[in-house]
């Protein structure tokens, strides 16, 4: 696992220095302006660790905003530099293009930084529209009554999706009047600071219905203890390897397989016909366990369904189901491309939602 880390590493710097290169080249300035776009362009990659700098505390907000948003967007600037740049190469090699253009060319420099203008320009603009996704079940089981649940995933609050954002999504979640929130992780983007230095937390407790959350990878990155404490202070009800009835449903709520030692589903889960049971785990592995251990419908996130093409390409690939609805035998999922994003705001290639379940049972004599 180690030496893969490191190859991994290796082929991302070298594609770096490849793109940084390919830039050197093909911009149409002196030797010096050249020079200067190629330490610009790995010095916005550096800036991702200046918040590491800080020793004995943390960075001024406004340094640790600016840091994170430039060197997060240079991610995705770099991701489709190096897309363009391969295909140009590529072209070149077979002889569709010509040698000039790759070489102190205004017109290749303007084909290329004009190309990832445009798409940062659209994947910002779809990141700020939040897609509403209503989902309706009919289960034989009993309800009290119809439920409206809100659910979303991997909000990431921190440097970039900041308080005044957060506002805005509880907001929505209020205008549906739901019965219950229920969230799959990634609350936390992974630094704790600039979250409870803003008292995010403020806006969780206008959520005029409880909330349900179990922990995301992001949430041990931040720390559990932290997380928890904020999820406290947020007025969140974590459910860690636990389980809650409410409403007339049980909501299980699985502890992040970061922990390895994290408890079996069936543990979790007792075979109870007469109970609907939602399931909130928030990585979508071994989707075959929630339908032997009975469960009615998960709701899972961390796939960002790629945040940005080709990536959606990646997680298809790597996951059962990476985005949408699905179903194994009477269980239902539905994987969530997420409401937040980690990194730049950008969504190429996939979306920014939130779930309105509507749920439906048969009547419970019990109380009639």
């Amino acid at each position: 696992m180690r030496s893969m880390f490191k190859l991994i590493l290796a082929i991302t710097f070298a594609c770096i220095l490849f793109t940084a290169w390919c830039f050197y080249r093909i911009l149409p300035f002196p030797t010096w302006g050249k020079g200067l776009f190629a330490l610009l362009y790995l010095g916005c990659f550096l800036l991702f660790f200046v918040r590491y700098v800080f020793r004995n505390g943390e960075p001024p907000l406004w340094l640790g905003t600016a840091t994170y948003l430039i060197s997060t967007s240079w991610m995705v600037f770099f991701v489709y530099a190096l897309l363009l740049f391969a295909a140009l190469w590529l072209g070149r090699a077979v002889g569709l293009v010509p040698a000039g253009f790759l070489k102190d060319s205004a017109a290749g420099s303007c084909t290329v930084i004009g190309i990832i203008t445009v798409l940062l320009t659209y994947g910002y603009f779809h990141y700020q529209h939040k897609y509403r996704e209503v989902i309706d079940i009919q289960t034989d089981k009993p309800l009290e009554k119809p439920l409206t649940l809100v659910l979303a995933s991997d909000l990431h609050v921190g440097y970039h999706n900041r308080k005044a954002e957060l506002g805005r999504w509880c907001d929505l979640f209020n205008r549906e009047e739901p019965d219950l929130i229920l969230i799959a992780g990634d609350i936390l983007d992974g630094d704790l600071y600039p979250v409870n230095a803003w008292h995010c937390e403020e806006e969780f407790r206008r959520l005029r219905a409880p909330v349900y959350a179990c922990l995301g990878n992001h949430e041990y990155i931040s720390g559990e203890s932290g997380s928890e404490a904020f999820y406290d202070k947020a007025g969140i009800h974590l459910l860690r390897d636990s389980a809650v009835r409410t409403a007339g449903i049980r909501i299980v709520g699985r502890d992040d397989r970061s922990n390895r030692n994290r408890l079996p589903l069936e543990v979790l889960c007792p075979q109870e016909d007469t109970v609907f049971t939602l399931l909130l785990d928030h990585q979508p592995y071994h989707l075959e366990e929630a339908e032997a251990a009975g469960v009615d419908f998960q709701f899972s996130g961390h796939t960002h369904h790629g945040q940005i093409w080709p990536g959606n390409w990646i997680t298809d690939a790597m996951y059962e189901k990476a985005f949408g609805p699905h179903r194994r035998g009477a269980t239902r999922y539905y994987v969530s491309s997420g409401l937040g994003i980690w990194g730049g705001q950008f969504r190429i290639g996939s979306r920014s939602e939130y779930i309105v379940l509507r749920l439906h049972g048969r009547r419970n004599p019990e109380t009639e």
